[in-house]
């Protein structure tokens, strides 16, 4: 999409990492980078005031100024600054997915945190599959691999597992998403599984559902 710069609207750039910040610093499109993802702040001349749209997005062009969504700005992982996105993640899936068999219906992850006894933090997955691999270290080993060749930011934090280990997956019976959302009171089209949470309220809702996990 083009960004139309002459419509009385103001718009400013928030770098993800900035969000949730006390004082979250923005730029201006002089200073935006082609790949990086912004959360947009909107101004505008009929009264709209630094209005956080939610939606993550990346420039692909400069001049003119061309924009993609990328995601959500709430459904992201930053617990280590690897800045992982849901479009990462989709894209990871669907690799995995091709090299071990595997078929996802959906899935869930959240930031597993450093530990006080030291160790590296790490990615907790939560997955439902309509058919698992055969081989399930297969399947996060490439699940790794793909997010690694994705996600710059991500391949740094996982480097010699200094602040990322290796992911940690659950594979889940069919119907424990649906149960969860059942007892949120969000069953229906409307709602879906986030797929990324910054946090880990929705994964551990899920895990008290599983007293196994």
């Amino acid at each position: 999409m083009v960004l139309f710069l002459d419509h009385g609207i103001f718009m400013e750039f928030m770098p993800v990492e900035e969000y949730g910040k006390p004082h979250p610093e923005t730029i201006g499109l002089a200073d935006v980078e082609l790949g990086r993802n912004y959360a947009l702040v909107v101004n505008t001349n009929g009264g709209l005031w630094r209005y956080l749209l939610g939606d993550t997005i990346q420039f692909v062009s400069r001049y003119p100024f061309r924009i993609k969504v990328s995601g959500r700005l709430k459904h992201f992982i930053n617990a280590f600054g690897e800045e992982v996105i849901v479009d990462n993640t989709d894209k990871a899936i669907a690799i995995a997915c091709q090299k071990t068999g595997a078929v996802v219906n959906d899935y869930t992850a959240a930031p597993v945190y450093l530990s006080s006894e030291g160790g590296s933090g790490a990615h907790e997955w939560m997955i439902e599959f309509e058919q698992e691999p055969g081989n399930m270290p297969a399947f996060v080993e490439e699940l790794d691999k793909a997010l690694q060749g994705i996600n710059s930011d991500y391949e740094a934090k996982r480097h010699k597992n200094i602040a990322l280990g290796l992911p940690i997956v659950h594979a889940l019976g069919k119907g424990v998403f649906t149960a969860w959302l059942k007892s949120k009171g969000k069953l229906g089209g409307q709602h879906k599984v986030p797929r990324l949470s910054n946090d880990r309220k929705y994964i551990d809702e899920i895990k008290a559902l599983l007293p196994s996990l």
